[in-house]
């Protein structure tokens, strides 16, 4: 990876401040406790996060902060439901048709290669690839 997703969140999330009104510190709370814990304690701040962030799906910002903490929590607790759930972040946020920071694009695609690798998915679209390639076509 060629940035640090703990700082980019970082970053993120001081940005998201104006997106999330009276919500803000609810959010600061919980990033407080993700932040500063690990095992069931971090990972019900994450969910709550994670939570927050569906009432906003315009918060580029706090979408972009979901994403990298995900990130996090794939390297805290390696498991295929955080893989998932980093794809469908992702997915969903560069769908948005709404302006973005120009950085976090960049990087959510990165970390959405790297989700998609983590699930195997980019294996078997590389087999799939080949495999159209291969395909005979009408008359061939």
């Amino acid at each position: 990876m060629r940035f640090d997703p703990a700082l980019a969140a970082q970053a993120a999330f001081q940005q998201a401040e104006a997106e999330l009104g009276s919500d803000w510190d609810k959010a600061v709370g919980l990033e407080s406790t993700f932040s500063s814990n690990t095992g069931s304690t971090a990972r019900k701040a994450y969910e709550e996060l994670l939570a927050l962030a569906q009432r906003y799906p315009k918060a580029h910002f706090f979408q972009a902060f979901c994403i990298y903490i995900t990130w996090q929590q794939v390297a805290e607790e390696t498991i295929a439901r955080h893989f998932q759930t980093g794809v469908r972040l992702c997915e969903a946020y560069l769908a948005s048709p709404e302006a973005k920071d120009l950085r976090d694009v960049e990087q959510i695609n990165e970390l959405s290669e790297s989700f998609r690798a983590g699930l195997g998915l980019q294996q078997e679209d590389e087999i799939q690839t080949e495999f159209r390639l291969d395909t005979p076509k009408g008359g061939d």
